[in-house]
């Protein structure tokens, strides 16, 4: 089926490939789907519901029919567009949906049962019997479901995700895309030309029109030629634009061609921001809905004129080509002179100037019907004098041309009927910095195209402040777009809409009928544009079949909603490096080296690695090091480092009002040099975090946060700003891996730090709860004296890049006054000995009232989650309170997650009283405690109860008890 001298590939170099395991040959430069029908291979693929023969529509990412299943084992990649995959050599392909052969498929024995599995079948057929649906029809069903399948094992291709900056981001390197990046580029500016085809030229390469009185392949290749020389202009083929996005982003998915190669991605994900962006994506041919239209040989007009100019292939020895516009007779000219016989030109307009045809020419008919099972025979045109029988074996079809709105779409704009196309256009300004210009926008001449994108581009330069030189609009075909919109063709048989879900026009009448008159009930009651191509062929038919089935306009009905990605996206190639370590990333600490030097156990904490205890001689348990980390902290000194908790950097000046506003307690009285603690709120009044923050200037805060907490506090920050309090003057920024930060704790560590600073501190000058910059030689420092252990404590805070050498001088340091570092398990008991709350208390259920916080929550101001913490239910002796346990044994212990009972009472669930949340044993009181949760906690001091863990095999009498343990006045923090 190659026609000589025609097509762009290259016949030097031949491509061999498999396709359901038989060897075929194509070219350099052959799809899939060129290659097979170079070798009359009409029948790539069977249908979603009916398993109905299908082949090639189209000959582009629009393609609904021939998918297949690249590649073998765990490499395999299903439901991949024949009309994109470029073949090369070695290259396996397979067809799917099919068993046991394509040619004979078992299952196609739902086309002839289909009067029982119409429109919203599965709604109707298997409500009964009820008990069925579990066992039966849902199992039945999913096993049916789906086209091609993954291998099930783990893949070990790479792929990667890329970023990118530009002044102006042109989607589509057609006609009008060309020129637009050739204004743009000459201009100056920074340009990204991104096509989803590997050869840029959009239509010029499948047509014979001729620009500049040169061929239009050849003028775009040398416009790319020009273009690649210019070092402001990036080219981005093989690179299809899959969504548009806030703020000038555009998500891009890059293929590359050819075998896996080992360090090479399969696919790269691109994140584009662009100050500028024009759409030039051109159009979609759509078909037209008449009996049996989805037959292999079946194509658009386009497609069968694309495959023979681009790939030099004949689609059909003996075609027939139907139209309701013009467009349909270029295809049939083009076949004509390439020696193809045109059995006949179809064209549903009475008064019709076809020209100089050599072919028979049929006015004011249309095609009813077809005949041919696994490929098309005979087609049906019924005419002014009756019905015609016209054998074929390819139909060009062609009912329009649909410009590709999808991404002018994806920030909920609507497109713009416009009649005289009888499609939709692009609604200016539905996404913020982008115009749609050519057949995108309704421009089908390649002369209005060119200029469009000229004018686009001087435009978008200027609006940029660029100066644009005044070029010419190359000379091109510049034909009128006539049409006569036709969308269904009356007929007894199925006519078919979405090729993939096997969706007709009996569908969506029957929809009507059943009163899914709204477009989108439509759709997700017969599956109407969710195949893999997302109704790009079939769905403005679709709207104008219920339009008429309503009684309503093609505008009224409306469209569905175009949502990203505009064409399938793998999840890895979104996800790319989120594999293994990667899926988690670790964070280490700066002091991490060290750390593990020293044998420490590491354990993730969010997803920072911390050391959860030093080993010293002699030890041989966890416990052993923990119990003299928390003597060494009570008795001497201890260094930590705590550079994980959030650190987010605020500044304004509205920051103390934003403080007061996301905290319950206030912040805009607190003066310069001093930390307060605060308690955050989720809109529904329970906790979402604490911490400390400190007033570092007049406008400048410092607010740290949990280390778990850290991103959703950034984000809540974020949504506060932006979307509660705009008005607010005030910026942040995470600054969390900007400073290294160690706490030094324990009654020597003012003497450890003066052995240190520059200028020694003292207790008079640097109270508890104070801050300030300090020096460590030439090196500027903060100092927060705050303390999470309860010994009189500080935090050092110093760039990143001097954390290293700061942990390992204060630990030398520490040694010499009988201290050390302490890990995780140590801090942990620390902190419970002293009755200060983590995520395990405030751990999404809690209150300001039930850790005892009610009298933050500030009388003198609002803040979020104020007045839903006021709700009846939320406050109360009913509600589970903060308190501490100990054992009445000495020698018992607890277990956090144990729930607590009434002494006495059985341990079910009707008599659960409370839980634990934290526990660790004491080496300072020398029995293990916790913290936990009872009902009307606090006023239950004392009282006995019941400690019940039956998955550890624990049951002890506990006394209920004030939650702090050690140092209750706060004597050792402020000593």
């Amino acid at each position: 089926m190659r026609v000589a001298g025609k097509g762009l590939v290259d016949r030097s170099t031949r491509v061999r490939f498999q396709f359901d395991g038989v060897g075929h040959t194509g070219f350099a430069g052959d799809t899939v789907a060129s290659a097979l029908l170079a070798k009359g291979q009409r029948l790539m693929a069977r249908s979603f519901k009916y398993h109905r023969p299908r082949g090639v529509m189209t000959a582009g990412s629009e393609e609904p029919n021939a998918l297949v299943t690249v590649g073998q084992g765990a490499a395999q990649d299903p439901n991949v567009r024949a009309t994109v995959q470029e073949i090369y050599q070695g290259l396996q392909v397979r067809s799917q949906n099919a068993w046991p052969s394509l040619s004979f498929d078992a299952m196609a024995i739902n086309d002839f049962i289909s009067p029982f599995l119409g429109a919203g079948f599965y709604y109707k057929t298997f409500m009964w019997p009820q008990g069925f649906w579990e066992k039966i029809y849902e199992p039945v069903i999913r096993r049916a479901a789906g086209l091609g399948a993954l291998s099930g094992l783990p893949a070990d291709e790479s792929y990667e995700k890329a970023f990118a900056f530009c002044d102006l981001l042109v989607i589509g390197a057609g006609p009008a895309g060309l020129m637009a990046a050739l204004t743009a580029g000459r201009a100056g500016a920074d340009v990204i030309l991104a096509d989803e085809d590997s050869l840029p030229g959009g239509r010029l390469n499948a047509e014979t029109h001729t620009v500049e009185e040169m061929a239009g392949h050849a003028w775009a290749a040398a416009v790319v030629a020009e273009l690649s020389a210019m070092p402001n202009v990036r080219i981005m083929t093989r690179t299809t634009v899959t969504g548009a996005y806030d703020q000038g982003t555009f998500g891009a998915l890059e293929r590359w061609p050819g075998a896996p190669v080992e360090g090479r991605p399969r696919e790269t994900f691109w994140r584009i921001v662009a100050r500028r962006c024009i759409l030039a994506a051109g159009a979609l041919e759509r078909q037209i809905a008449f009996a049996n239209n989805d037959r292999p040989g079946i194509m658009t007009a386009s497609a069968v004129r694309a495959y023979l100019n681009r790939w030099g292939v004949a689609a059909g020895k003996r075609v027939v080509v139907f139209g309701n516009n013009d467009d349909a007779h270029r295809t049939a000219f083009d076949l004509s002179h390439a020696g193809i016989e045109i059995a006949a030109l179809v064209d549903a307009r009475e008064d019709v100037n076809v020209g100089t045809a050599d072919f028979p020419v049929i006015t004011g008919a249309v095609v009813e019907d077809t005949s041919g099972r696994l490929g098309l025979k005979t087609v049906h045109v019924r005419t002014r004098g009756g019905v015609r029988h016209i054998d074929a074996d390819c139909l060009a079809v062609s009912g329009g041309w649909n410009p590709s709105v999808h991404l002018t779409c994806h920030m909920n704009g609507r497109p713009t009927w416009q009649p005289d196309i009888a499609s939709f256009v692009p609604t200016p300004g539905a996404v913020p910095g982008l115009v749609a210009v050519g057949a995108c926008a309704g421009v089908f001449s390649t002369a209005g195209c060119l200029a469009a994108g000229a004018q686009a581009a001087a435009e978008a330069c200027t609006a940029l402040g660029m100066k644009v030189k005044s070029t010419g609009v190359p000379a091109a075909e510049e034909a009128p777009y006539a049409i006569q919109p036709l969308w269904a063709v009356p007929g007894t048989g199925r006519a078919w809409l979405d090729y993939q879900n096997d969706v007709s026009v009996k569908d969506i009448k029957q929809a009507a009928t059943e009163n899914f008159r709204s477009v989108e009930h439509m759709k997700r009651y017969t599956t109407q544009g969710m195949a893999t191509d997302q109704g790009k062929n079939s769905n403005v038919t679709a709207l104008a079949v219920l339009a008429d089935a309503t009684g309503r306009g093609i505008p009224e009905t409306g469209t569905t909603t175009f949502r990203p990605p505009y064409s399938p996206v793998a999840i890895a190639a979104m996800g790319a490096g989120g594999r293994g370590m990667g899926f988690a990333p670790r964070r280490l600490t700066t002091s991490h080296a060290a750390s593990v030097a020293r044998a420490a156990p590491m354990i993730e904490a969010g997803l920072w690695y911390r050391p959860s205890y030093f080993p010293a001689a002699g030890e041989t348990t966890w416990r052993d090091a923990c119990d003299r980390e928390v003597e060494m902290v009570r008795g001497h000194v201890g260094i930590c480092d705590v550079s994980t908790l959030g650190k987010i950097d605020i500044q304004g000046p509205d920051a103390g009002r934003f403080l007061d506003f996301v905290y319950t307690n206030m912040f805009s009285t607190l003066n310069v040099g001093r930390v307060r603690y605060g308690l955050m709120l989720r809109e529904d009044g329970h906790v979402m975090d604490d911490g400390t923050t400190a007033r570092l200037a007049e406008t400048h805060f410092l607010m740290t946060t949990t280390t778990a907490a850290a991103g959703p506090v950034m984000r809540h920050l974020e949504f506060v700003h932006q979307a509660l309090r705009p008005e607010l003057d005030v910026r942040f920024a995470s600054v969390t891996e900007q400073w290294a930060q160690f706490a030094v704790a324990g009654p020597k560590s003012r003497d450890l730090l003066n052995a240190v600073l520059s200028e020694p501190i003292d207790n008079a000058s640097w109270p508890f709860m104070s801050c300030g910059p300090v020096r460590i030689g030439d090196v500027a420092a903060r100092i927060f004296r705050i303390s999470f252990s309860g010994e009189h404590a500080y935090e050092i805070a110093v760039p990143a890049r001097y954390g290293a050498s700061l942990f390992d001088l204060l630990v030398s340091r520490a040694h010499k006054l009988q201290g050390g570092p302490y890990g995780m398990e140590a801090l942990n008991a620390l902190r419970i000995e002293k009755g200060h709350i983590t995520h395990a208390e405030i751990h999404g259920a809690t209150t300001a009232f039930d850790i005892g916080f009610e009298r933050m929550i500030s009388a003198k101001k609002d803040c979020i989650g104020k007045t839903m913490a006021a709700r009846p239910g939320l406050v109360g002796a009913q509600r589970s309170q903060l308190v501490g346990v100990r054992p009445v044994c000495p020698t018992d212990e607890l277990t956090a997650g144990a729930h607590l009972f009434e002494r006495g009472a059985a341990a079910t669930r009707a008599n659960d009283e409370g839980y634990m949340t934290s526990v660790a044993y004491s080496p300072t009181l020398g029995h293990w405690i916790g913290l936990g949760f009872v009902a009307d906690g606090r006023a239950r001091h004392g009282d006995v109860m019941r400690m019940v863990d039956a998955l550890r095999g624990h049951d002890h009498l506990v006394e209920i008890c004030a939650p702090v343990f050690v140092d209750p006045d706060g004597g050792h923090l402020r000593g």
